[in-house]
Parts: C-alpha cells; sequence; structure tokens
C-alpha cells in the first residue's frame, strides 16, 4: 500500500472556495452544491498518491515544480506536497490570466503554512 498523506487547507484556500460558491449559489444553488461536492471529492482523494496530478505549467517554467493541481470544471485546486503533508494552497478560476495571479499568490502564501 502507498504512503498516506494528510491533506490540510490553508486559511486563503477555504477562503478561495468560499468565496467561489457564495458568488455561484446567487445564481444556481444546485450547481454550487455539484463542485463543492466534486472539489471535496478531489481534494479528499489526495491522501493517496498526490504526485499523479500535473505540476502547474505556469510556475513549472519559472522552476517552481513543488506545486500541482487538481481540475474541477472551470476552477483549479493548487496544491503542495510537503512530507507527509498536502497543503491546499489556493483555488482559482481557470479561465482567468494565470501567471501573474498565480504567481503572486503562491509566493505570498508560502508564508502562511
Amino acid at each position: 500500500m502507498g504512503r498516506k498523506y494528510f491533506v490540510k487547507w490553508t486559511a486563503p484556500a477555504r477562503e478561495d472556495i468560499n468565496e467561489i460558491i457564495n458568488y455561484i449559489s446567487k445564481t444556481n444553488i444546485n450547481y454550487a452544491v455539484k463542485i463543492l461536492d466534486s472539489m471535496e471529492k478531489n481534494v479528499k482523494k489526495l491522501d493517496m498518491f498526490p504526485e499523479r496530478h500535473r505540476i502547474v505549467p505556469e510556475l513549472e517554467k519559472y522552476g517552481y515544480l513543488a506545486y500541482r493541481e487538481i481540475i474541477v470544471e472551470y476552477w483549479r485546486i493548487i496544491y503542495k506536497i510537503e512530507n507527509n503533508y498536502v497543503y491546499i494552497m489556493l483555488v482559482i478560476d481557470g479561465r482567468r490570466n494565470l501567471e501573474d495571479l498565480l504567481f503572486k499568490k503562491m509566493i505570498l502564501r508560502e508564508n502562511e503554512i
């Protein structure tokens, strides 16, 4: 059996998901529930083999190889693996221009673990 990891949400990532779900629920509560459920199910699976997801391409080209992502519909769940922990760093809308946003948020959130 594979190594077991502990999944931890950072406070900013929780804020991201709350903002996303609150925004969606204003127009479609059923869709908001579906997205939240899908995100939670995907994140729970990170306790085993979190390396199976791709490295964030916008960060990889700058040499940041520690960050991986899960894509759930339009949203990207960015996380980092450190020892026996998987830290959920942020959840962002994949339709936005991500390079500057990701770089700024990841560097700022690095100190919040």
